[in-house]
């Protein structure tokens, strides 16, 4: 996508490209210019004033390259747009697919999302998980551990913090391992959710 660090850099190469589509004769006007025909028939007739001709020639031009720098603006972020949903659609499908559970909270506790390997661990379905807070499903000593993880979070401590709990799943309790971290914009909590009995070997 399009890096906008440098503002002044992307206006002058805008503006060269806008010129030069322009110049070449390869610039497609939107349906906005329509819209503003009866000023540009304006612009027009001020040009065959000798007293106004220079004037109003520059202007018109101007408007044109505002016209075809906002032309390549739009399809710049039309193509951004088809690539962040592309990107997204893709980490949803990681997200759905992740062997492990994921679970994404509010920075009050309560569940956002969750993946189907999540609401297994927990012995429930998806739609059952969202909404609720967390700690309802931690036994007692797990929800005192989870509300100082939390606490840690937001008075900036960012490293991970593990809790080792127990759930009554489908088949009996369990022992589970969940390690949370604050998401980059502090606005929501990521946790991974994993089986913490050890695996005999095979």
């Amino acid at each position: 996508m399009s890096d906008f660090n440098h503002p002044h850099e992307d206006f002058t190469s805008l503006r060269q490209q806008a010129n030069e589509r322009i110049k070449n004769g390869t610039a497609q006007f939107s349906d906005a210019v329509a819209a503003s025909a009866e000023a540009l028939s304006v612009l027009y007739q001020l040009s065959n004033s000798p007293d106004t001709a220079v004037d109003s020639l520059k202007l018109l031009h101007e408007l044109q390259t505002y016209q075809v720098e906002l032309d390549m603006q739009l399809e710049q972020l039309q193509a951004n747009e088809l690539e962040s949903g592309h990107e997204l659609s893709c980490y949803r499908m990681f997200f759905e697919m992740a062997p492990v559970g994921c679970m994404l909270l509010r920075t009050d506790g309560v569940i956002m999302d969750c993946n189907l390997a999540a609401a297994r661990l927990f012995g429930t379905v998806t739609e059952q998980l969202l909404g609720q807070p967390v700690d309802s499903l931690l036994n007692a000593e797990s929800k005192a551990q989870l509300r100082a993880a939390l606490a840690r979070l937001k008075s900036g401590d960012t490293s991970l913090n593990k809790i080792l709990t127990t759930s009554p799943a489908q088949q009996g309790p369990q022992s589970l391992e969940l390690n949370i971290s604050l998401s980059p914009d502090r606005r929501a909590i990521m946790m991974m959710v994993c089986d913490d009995e050890p695996k005999l070997p095979s």
